[in-house]
């Protein structure tokens, strides 16, 4: 029986094994038609798409030459505002030739020439006039600086520039010089400010821009050898031997800063001129070898606008003036690029020498001493605090009716600490406290820094025990010796940005809102203004007196950047910051076209401008009429490369990025006209009526934060 079974298990096993077999081929025949049938499927839908997509590039290549002319003609709108800012600055110079107000014209050389000599030989030395005629000083300085920023590189000469540029030295010298002048006057009668309860002098005069605290060792008694300034909370503790000797310890607050060098302190965007569609395309075919000769040129001989000299006191008087002109996305890496970029930006021939010769000094100049600051990286912030230990000079004395004072023709003249004669031998250091301006932003603990006037550069040893208090905005420190100080704070600490949106609030209104890591800031423009309106630091409103005054978008920059809020990449912040690299043709463009559309329209970054490659930009965007803030859902992507627009199917929120385009929607050659195919007649409307001067305004914000590649 059990040999039966085994029979009968056996042709069971063989007829189950045939008929699994049969099923399993099948199967495989079945799964291998599908497949056949998937594959025919997906290449019918491809070739469907790809005729669906050649149709829609030769429609696109069809209406390019009507959709370029009509967007040339929109594009007059930056001529237009170049031509009113042109004419803005000769009324301007002509209106300050009509008032007669007795303040020099800074452009003309022999007018400041003659306001600086009359100066120097004014021999009144009291501070309050100083002080005075300071600020018209200071005036007189950002007219300049203004300038040259400001102007377009064809509308100011070489020689021009190079005027400007040791006038403002000139200035900032003679300020400086005026001030010693005024600190030697005091301490000739320091009896007069004598304090009751140490017998020594101690005085603190506060300007809009400068505040002098001042100490004379009278009675050089050593219990007196630490001081505090109760009105600015700025301290010292000295040497025993400095507290018994008769010296004066001065420290002069700067809120500005006139010790880097100038190109620091002239920092510009890139100068790109604005070019339509039309000259875009006959300036590429004509321009093609211009920058290689340019290259060559720069490299053999390169443009110093003026040699670099140090004055005895080691002040500069006069510097070479790089990095005037910061260039769009990091150019100059080959030659090859080089050429492209300025067919296409029309890089002028002054700026494409600069950018040439930076990029030799960039090579040349590689920081070797771990004590050098790389000023690229880190910027001053706050001012300057000049601290020295000086000599005190003859006193004034009373005799019956008479003043009298010995007269020395030296000057102010410093206390030598550490004595020159004993080298080797060491001396106790000098013990300082300042207390910070509440009118700037430390995101991190500043780094003290002493400025070498035989270097020209800021360092950072000689400098010990820094202890910085977060809370009171206070930093105590100790120094080697007497130094010119100033607080650095990394450039870069608000970049890349996390988040920024620009969208209509009116009429040739807009609002441009900027998040950081640490601050989200808010720009209002209205007309040809903006204005802070507000930065918000730990949900806390900071910086105000900055916020809610109308100025142009280079007073804007300067005054966030002084307050130390940098949301403007400068010549090398490409590489201190990690960088979403975009081709500056699409770029540049998206920017031209944004701006031209923004009455209208509004604009947002998107998390797929990293995933769309160096030749695209990505960003959303959504037609807005009312003035209230934008929900997610209304937003659409849509992807840009400079010379083709398309809307995408995507939504910020989708798996992966695809290039797949929304349906029922086609290709433009411009953003204007890819908007168009979904906007309102009254969007385009508000589009063809906003002001040149708004377009312009938006323009510059747009291309001085370049939010399509540092967020």
């Amino acid at each position: 029986k059990s040999g039966g079974k085994k029979k009968v298990s056996k042709a069971e096993q063989l007829r189950l094994q045939k008929e699994e077999e049969e099923k399993r081929l099948k199967e495989e025949e079945e799964a291998r038609l599908q497949a056949q049938q998937e594959e025919a499927a997906r290449l019918e839908k491809e070739r469907i798409e790809q005729e669906q997509r050649e149709k829609l590039e030769a429609k696109d290549q069809e209406r390019r030459e009507s959709e370029l002319a009509e967007l040339h003609s929109l594009e007059q709108k930056f001529l237009s505002a170049q031509q009113w800012k042109t004419d803005y600055r000769a009324l301007a110079k002509w209106e300050h030739y009509l008032n007669c107000d007795g303040s020099p014209d800074p452009t003309v050389l022999q007018e400041i020439n003659t306001f600086m000599s009359l100066w120097r030989e004014d021999q009144n030395e009291d501070i309050q006039l100083v002080m005075e005629k300071g600020e018209q000083v200071l005036n007189l300085i950002e007219k300049l600086q203004f300038l040259l920023l400001d102007t377009p590189p064809n509308e100011i000469t070489e020689e021009e520039t190079v005027q400007y540029q040791e006038s403002i030295l000139e200035l900032q010298n003679l300020l400086h010089q005026k001030y010693n002048g005024a600190t030697e006057h005091l301490l000739k009668v320091t009896n007069m400010y004598e304090d009751s309860d140490t017998g020594n002098m101690q005085m603190v005069i506060k300007g809009k821009n400068v505040t002098f605290c001042i100490w004379a060792n009278l009675k050089k008694k050593v219990r007196f050898k630490n001081h505090m300034f109760c009105d600015t909370q700025h301290g010292f503790d000295l040497p025993k031997s400095l507290a018994a000797s008769s010296v004066a310890v001065r420290i002069l607050h700067t809120c500005y800063d006139h010790v880097s060098p100038l190109w620091l302190q002239c920092q510009s965007v890139p100068k790109l001129e604005v070019l339509g569609s039309k000259e875009l395309t006959q300036h590429s075919k004509g321009n093609v070898e211009e920058p290689e000769e340019e290259e060559k040129k720069a490299r053999e001989e390169p443009s110093m606008p003026a040699e670099e000299e140090t004055c005895s006191d080691g002040r500069k008087s006069a510097i070479s003036f790089k990095e005037n002109s910061n260039s769009i996305a990091d150019i100059n890496e080959t030659e090859e690029e080089t050429e492209k970029k300025s067919e296409i930006l029309d890089i002028p021939a002054q700026v494409q020498d600069l950018l040439m010769q930076e990029e030799t000094n960039e090579k040349e100049q590689a920081i070797t001493d771990d004590s050098i600051v790389n000023l690229q990286q880190f910027v001053p912030v706050g001012g300057v605090y000049h601290i020295d230990i000086l000599q005190l000079p003859p006193q004034v004395k009373q005799i019956k009716d008479w003043s009298m004072v010995e007269l020395l023709d030296v000057g102010l003249e410093a206390y030598p600490y550490p004595p020159e004669e004993a080298e080797g031998a060491t001396h106790p250091p000098i013990q300082i406290t300042l207390q910070l301006s509440d009118n700037v932003m430390y995101f991190e603990d500043p780094v003290i820094t002493r400025w070498d006037p035989a270097g020209q550069q800021w360092r950072t040893d000689g400098i010990s025990n820094i202890t910085y208090e977060t809370q009171e905005k206070s930093i105590t420190f100790e120094m080697d010796a007497f130094y010119t100080i100033a607080l650095l704070q990394d450039a870069h600490l608000n970049m890349p940005y996390q988040a920024w949106e620009l969208r209509p609030t009116g009429m040739d209104e807009a609002l441009l809102i900027v998040t950081t890591v640490f601050a989200t800031i808010q720009i209002q423009i209205k007309g040809n203004q903006c204005m802070l309106s507000s930065v918000v630091v730990e949900e806390k409103d900071v910086l105000s007196h900055v916020t809610g005054k109308w100025i142009s978008p280079v007073g804007l920059r300067a005054a966030l950047k002084k307050a130390g809020v940098n949301i403007f990449p400068g010549e090398y912040s490409h590489k201190y910051v990690s960088v979403n690299k975009k081709a500056p043709l699409a770029e540049v463009r998206a920017y031209q076209q944004m701006a031209l559309v923004a009455s209208a329209f509004a604009f947002a970054w998107s998390k797929w401008n990293l995933e769309a490659g160096q030749e695209q930009v990505v960003f959303k965007v959504k037609e807005h009429l009312m003035a209230d803030s934008v929900k997610d859902k209304d937003w659409s992507l849509y992807m840009f490369n400079g010379q083709k627009a398309q809307k995408l199917k995507i939504i910020e929120t989708s798996e992966a990025f695809s290039e797949e385009l929304e349906e029922d929607s086609e290709f433009h050659s411009t953003l204007y006209h890819m908007l168009k195919d979904f906007a309102s007649k009254e969007a385009i409307d508000k589009v063809e009526t906003a002001s040149f001067l708004f377009i312009d305004v938006v323009y510059q914000l747009l291309l001085a934060t370049r939010v399509l590649t540092y967020s």
